[in-house]
């Protein structure tokens, strides 16, 4: 194993709250395919806090609620309540459909940071690829959240070549009105993206060429060396960032941990396994020996998924949708997005 990799820290762990969700998206199989995991197999959120508190003693500093859609979970700003006191960054990635209602309780709450994932502006596409009628309310959600005092408010953006990438340039002048950060996601091999092809994959370069057509040249900036997007600006001062990750793999900084909604701990959102921690919670283990299997499998972690994936000659979808339906521990809306 890389002397870089057994280095590397701990520091961002993103927990999937839920493997419910509102809307479908490229990541996930159709409605009528999904797999949801058994209810009592949740963790509650006495649970997950208590986990919390097991990686902050290895060093974890940011927690990033996910799922699914977070927002679906009951009474989510009591989890948020939770963990505000104890983690120095909490936040948050939604769809944004619930967000307008949400937002003033959870930044009461103590959340810190939003981030709304928004492929799209344009209503009937929206509804195409979500199946829902559902924009405005988004819309409504990213108002709230800066309202609300969210700062910095991002938006993440998923680019497909062939459906949404001719929308680049308004989509980051719709950021810069809001005041929000725009994150441009090239489209991965991963969950159920079963529809997935190296050929619907619109690259890093791409879509700079593109923003500098619209906007000018761009420039680099300091990014965070563990932060998976690296970021440029305009020459009026606006920022944004891409996440290469199919293209330009990150995985030998990746300092993430994700936590599933019914407690499997993978190190890699290509993992085909991880390591049971709902077993030994719920079997009384103390938080001495939960940090020792933590601790464990990360000095024992070799994940490379987005780079071993790069050097595939044959690269195709993850995965089938037999395999997800067999294990829907693969699936985007179980690890988390």
């Amino acid at each position: 194993m890389p002397l870089d990799l057994l280095k590397r820290r701990l520091g961002s762990l993103r927990i999937s709250v839920t493997d419910r969700c509102n809307l479908r998206c490229e990541y996930c199989m159709p409605e009528e395919n999904y797999v949801w995991l058994p209810r009592h197999d949740i963790l509650s959120y006495e649970e997950i806090a208590r986990l919390v508190g097991v990686f902050r003693t290895l060093g974890v500093d940011e927690v990033h609620l996910t799922g699914g859609e977070p927002l679906v979970r009951r009474d989510l700003p009591t989890l948020v309540r939770l963990l505000a006191p104890e983690v120095p960054d909490v936040a948050l990635t939604t769809n944004g459909v619930l967000l307008s209602e949400m937002a003033p309780s959870l930044r009461a709450a103590g959340l810190q940071r939003v981030t709304v994932s928004l492929d799209t502006l344009r209503a009937e596409r929206f509804r195409e690829m979500t199946r829902r009628d559902r924009l405005g309310d988004v819309f409504d959600g990213l108002d709230a959240a800066r309202l609300a005092g969210f700062s910095p408010l991002k938006i993440n953006t998923v680019v497909t070549r062939g459906r949404n990438e001719d929308e680049i340039p308004d989509l980051v002048a719709y950021a810069r009105e809001l005041g929000a950060e725009i994150r441009f996601i090239e489209y991965m091999d991963v969950g159920g993206a079963t529809a997935w092809s190296p050929e619907r994959v619109f690259p890093k370069a791409e879509i700079l060429e593109v923003i500098a057509s619209r906007f000018g040249d761009v420039a680099p900036v300091h990014s965070d060396p563990s932060s998976p997007a690296r970021r440029w600006t305009l020459p009026d001062g606006t920022t944004f960032g891409i996440i290469a990750s199919t293209t330009s793999p990150f995985c030998r900084s990746c300092d993430r941990a994700r936590l599933t909604a019914d407690g499997m701990l993978l190190m890699c959102l290509y993992a085909s396994r991880g390591t049971d921690l709902r077993a030994p919670l719920r079997d009384g283990a103390s938080d001495a020996e939960l940090a020792r299997i933590v601790e464990a499998a990360w000095t024992n972690r070799a994940d490379r998924g987005a780079e071993e994936r790069l050097l595939m000659l044959e690269r195709r979808a993850l995965a089938k949708a037999e395999t997800l339906r067999a294990n829907p521990h693969l699936e985007m809306h179980t690890r988390g997005g």
